[in-house]
């Protein structure tokens, strides 16, 4: 990550709407390619998602943080924790339908694939169905995506897009 960072407190209560919002950001703001765009949990009194963008460049910090303050933003520096879930990063706009694991690799900011109770890394050749949503997190420095094995012996990202909410059926 880079030392251009801010943190922006929307009082957003869910992934979903921080989702939205960061790519809502980066569309008005009209944020330089190489943005990392982050989730955060924040469990103190007031539990919450923030999110964080990180940029390439002081230039690039000076002007978001001057739009995002126009937008009534709450805007502080740094980010709150090293473990943001990453929604912008490099190549997310590549991770859609089915792609490869070199592909992941080689295409985006993604520095290694895992899946979930196997301890070795999947095959290069092996298929991700991304379903058009792959949200790796920042672990140890590196940014990581954890998948899951589905049907036909492809991978699915272990972060569903429409996740069912808590307690759906009562």
């Amino acid at each position: 990550m880079t030392p251009y960072v801010l943190t922006v407190d929307a009082r957003t209560q869910d992934l979903r709407a921080a989702d939205h919002l960061l790519l809502t950001l980066a569309a008005e703001l009209a944020l330089p390619e190489g943005t990392f765009g982050c989730t955060h949990l924040v469990r103190d009194d007031r539990p919450r998602v923030t999110v964080s963008l990180a940029l390439d460049s002081e230039r690039a910090l000076h002007a978001a943080r001057e739009g995002l303050l126009r937008m009534g933003h709450e805007v502080t520096d740094g980010a709150p924790d090293e473990t943001g879930r990453a929604v912008l990063y490099p190549g997310a706009d590549t991770l859609t339908g089915t792609v490869t694991i070199a592909d992941v690799l080689s295409r985006t900011a993604i520095d290694r694939v895992t899946v979930l109770g196997t301890p070795a890394a999947p095959d290069p050749s092996t298929r991700l169905v991304t379903r058009d949503h792959v949200r790796p997190q920042w672990l140890n420095g590196e940014l990581a995506l954890t998948t899951m094995p589905a049907a036909g012996g492809t991978l699915i990202p272990f972060e569903v897009p429409n996740p069912t909410p808590c307690c759906a059926d009562h």
